[in-house]
């Protein structure tokens, strides 16, 4: 199913309208109408935890409260385990949604029977708009180079690291780490692509970026190749190159790409 489209402008009013909004990119932070809440207000770790796991898996269907106290807590008994997720739900409404009265349904974790999920309505998400800018960048690639870089360089400026950072050795969260580390360097490849014409040194450095990200990420190689030699650094376009080579070797015994030796050829005939 394709994408419905997106505009710059919907995003960017929903980060100045939204209630509550979430930072999951090298740190984890959450403002409540604009003010940051600390990590004192939270009370319990495990308040923390859980609303970071519903972040984690918020393009799924509410899940089971069963299934949650699974992935999160897979050692606890049935009964500690009800009551975890009980104490922990109420600390995420308490700093969530500290006026809001008995028995009125929350308004940022929704709840159908025994099945909770994150309302992403009421929330912006950096993860989510990082997901949308590259939409935008992808649908405007071919017809609107201009509206893409800027969706691209949006998107970008979102990606301060990796995916919660202090879960990263929790299995819930890694899948989606992983997805958005993928995501953030296609982009970061394509927008150094469309550079190469206007901006070179962009492309270096954007290159470079996704390098130190994967090291073994062999278009970001291809790309510096042509933006150095574009700039008429030949010989750190060629350096470039045994880089490439080297890193595929010690990571993988493998040769670069057909392609990627292609270019070199080329670089390395013209005089």
């Amino acid at each position: 199913m394709s994408r419905p489209e997106i505009h710059l402008s919907t995003l960017d009013e929903k980060f100045q309208s939204a209630a509550l909004r979430v930072q999951t990119l090298g740190t984890f932070r959450v403002w409540r109408k604009g003010e940051d809440i600390s990590s004192k207000a939270w009370g319990r770790e495990k308040s923390i935890q859980l609303f970071q796991f519903l972040i984690s898996a918020r393009h799924r269907r509410g899940l089971h409260k069963e299934q949650i106290i699974d992935r999160l807590w897979p050692e606890a008994s049935r009964s500690s385990g009800d009551r975890d997720f009980k104490v922990a739900l109420h600390g995420i409404h308490k700093v969530l949604e500290p006026d809001r009265k008995r028995r009125t349904d929350a308004r940022f974790i929704q709840r159908q029977g025994l099945t909770y999920q994150l309302n992403q309505e009421e929330c912006w998400i950096d993860v989510d708009a990082l997901e949308n800018y590259i939409a935008i960048g992808n649908q405007n690639l071919n017809d609107s180079a201009a509206i893409a870089k800027i969706a691209y360089q949006k998107a970008l400026a979102l990606h301060q690291g990796i995916f919660l950072p202090t879960r990263l050795y929790e299995d819930w969260s890694s899948g989606e780490r992983e997805r958005l580390q993928i995501l953030a360097l296609g982009a970061m490849l394509t927008l150094a692509e469309l550079e190469l014409a206007d901006n070179p040194m962009e492309s270096i450095r954007l290159s470079q970026q996704a390098l130190l990200i994967d090291k073994a990420w062999e278009d970001a190689y291809r790309i510096q190749m042509q933006a150095y030699f574009r700039k008429g650094n030949r010989p750190m376009a060629l350096k470039t190159f045994q880089q490439c080579k080297k890193v595929l070797d010690e990571e993988f015994g493998i040769e670069p790409l057909p392609e990627t030796k292609a270019l070199f050829r080329k670089i390395s005939e013209i005089k």
